[in-house]
Order: structure tokens, then sequence, then C-alpha cells
């Protein structure tokens, strides 16, 4: 392991922005980045260390070496090959904790990014492409994770991973139907599917292909790219009221997907028709908060340290 004296001594202060997969037929390979951040310090130090978090998850979130971000901070030094040492850390969150809005990606993008971020020279240690393949396997799959750390709009596929990071059409305004109640990931996969039918993959593939044209270049199909044949409609029995939700704005027009694992609503107004149907809605469903939300250009940085 390398010498413990290869850490800089001042704090390391990471903002990360929430994410929304999916997107419809995008299942585990497309997500956008949106302007909801948690702000993420850590400091080495040689006495105790600390964990603080204010905000979500404050009252809930483990305060030892469980904490997701403290986990995935020694599992990154672990990559560079150097001890972890004892860290202050204090996490300012203002991301939902299981609500589909990539939570645990953005706890694990800023582990990672902390912990390459207190080394000296952490960077030559752990590249970006590096980076961002070390979050993907920790995480199981890129779709969160990786948005999280490029921003705008990304399309993620193979092993080792790629990633193709887009900036969506400038008229396309993202609100997220935020719940009441949550769903954890774990139960949201566990109740899909084995198995799905050739028709069914096939229907996908094509609005996933139109997707990526929609949110880009002409946002008038973007009604009909973000219809989804392998998990929505699967999860409905674990987040009826998150389908029925998602079901009324379609109703509507407007262009309206599953964020995430649920089980907050995403919809994506192109309109003002759209926009006014979307305030109509959010005034009748008590149990979700909407929450206008832009795509955040940027993904994770280091705004201090």
């Amino acid at each position: 392991m390398t010498n413990p004296m290869a850490f800089w001594e001042q704090p390391v202060t990471v903002r990360v922005p929430a994410t929304s997969a999916n997107l419809g037929p995008g299942f585990d390979s497309m997500g956008l980045a949106l302007e909801l951040f948690d702000e993420v310090s850590a400091v080495v130090t040689s006495g105790v260390g600390t964990i603080v978090v204010e905000g979500e998850g404050a009252g809930e979130l483990a305060l030892d070496d469980s904490h997701l971000v403290i986990a995935t901070m020694h599992k990154t030094f672990a990559a560079m090959n150097i001890a972890a040492p004892i860290v202050g850390l204090h996490c300012v969150n203002t991301i939902p904790q299981a609500r589909g809005l990539g939570s645990s990606s953005a706890a694990i993008v800023a582990g990672a990014l902390l912990a390459r971020g207190l080394v000296v020279d952490g960077d030559q240690l752990l590249s970006d492409q590096d980076l961002l393949q070390f979050v993907v396997d920790l995480e199981g799959h890129p779709d969160n994770v990786a948005p999280c750390l490029l921003g705008g709009l990304v399309l993620s596929w193979g092993n080792p991973v790629h990633s193709l990071n887009r900036q969506i059409h400038e008229s396309i305004k993202p609100t997220v139907f935020i719940s009441a109640f949550n769903v954890k990931t774990e139960h949201a996969r566990a109740i899909l599917p084995d198995h799905i039918w050739h028709h069914d993959a096939a229907m996908n593939s094509a609005r996933a292909a139109l997707l990526m044209d929609a949110l880009t270049r002409d946002p008038s199909n973007l009604f009909d790219a973000t219809v989804d044949y392998l998990h929505q409609e699967q999860r409905r029995p674990a987040m009826p009221a998150s389908l029925e939700l998602m079901d009324r704005l379609r109703l509507a027009g407007v262009p309206a997907t599953i964020s995430g694992a649920g089980p907050s609503v995403l919809a994506l107004a192109v309109s003002a028709e759209h926009e006014t149907a979307i305030a109509q809605i959010a005034s009748a469903s008590p149990d979700f908060s909407a929450l206008a939300l832009p795509v955040s250009p940027a993904g994770a940085a280091i705004i201090s340290g």
C-alpha cells in the first residue's frame, strides 16, 4: 500500500447531481443528470472518523463504515492500492432517498471522486475512464452513475463501458413527480421477469433508438419514443400509484416515464399545453411533489479542495 502521507490535508468537496434513468425504453442504458445536487465533503484526519448527514437521509442513513459514501471511498482507495485513511465526512443531501432519482449512484460517484481527490496525483492513479468503469462495476449498471459523472443525456453500453454524452433539445422541460413513498431498487428489479418476448424486444429497440433522436433533435416524437415494453408495466404491482400517475400524464398527451426503478415519475414537457397539463395533474396528485428540474449539462465535480 502507498504511504498515507500521499493525502492532501485540506477538505475536498464534491457536488453530485440527481439522475433519472431508463427514460422509458432505455432500460439500464440511458439517463439524464438533473439540477438537484448533494454536496459531500471529506477530510483526512488523525483522530476519530466522523459522519454527519444533513437533509435527505438524516437520521436514517448509517453513520459507520457501511455508509455508502464511506464504503465506496474504501473500495476506491483499494483500487488505487492505497491504505484507506481515517476521514471526516459531511453530507448535505437534497436528492430524495429510494425515490428513483439516483441517490445511491450519487453516493457512489461522490465516494469515488472524494477518494481520488484526497490523494496527491490521484487522477494519475485512476483516470476518468477508469473511474467511470469503477463506479459502473460498483453499481452494476451505468444508467444512473454515467450521467451523474458526465452530465447531460448519457447513453452507455458494453463491458468495458462506453458512454455517449449529449445535451437535450432546448425545448424539453423536465418535471419530476417525487413520491411520498419509497421503493427499494432491489425490490423493483426483483419483480421483473427473467425472460421477454422477441416481439417486445423488437418494439423496445425501435423506441430506444427513436428516443435518442427525440431528446436531442426532434422532440415532436418524444411521446412515442418514451413508450417502454420491458419494465414499467411489469413494476405496476410494486408502485400502482406511480403507474396511475404516469397513465394520467400520458392520457393528457405528456411524454412521461417512471424515473429509474421508481416510484417517482418523470414528465417531459415540449409545449405550453404539456406544461399546463403537468400543473393541473400535479395539483390533483397529493401523494407526489412536482418539481421542475432542468437537465444539468455538467456532471459531478470537485468544487473545493
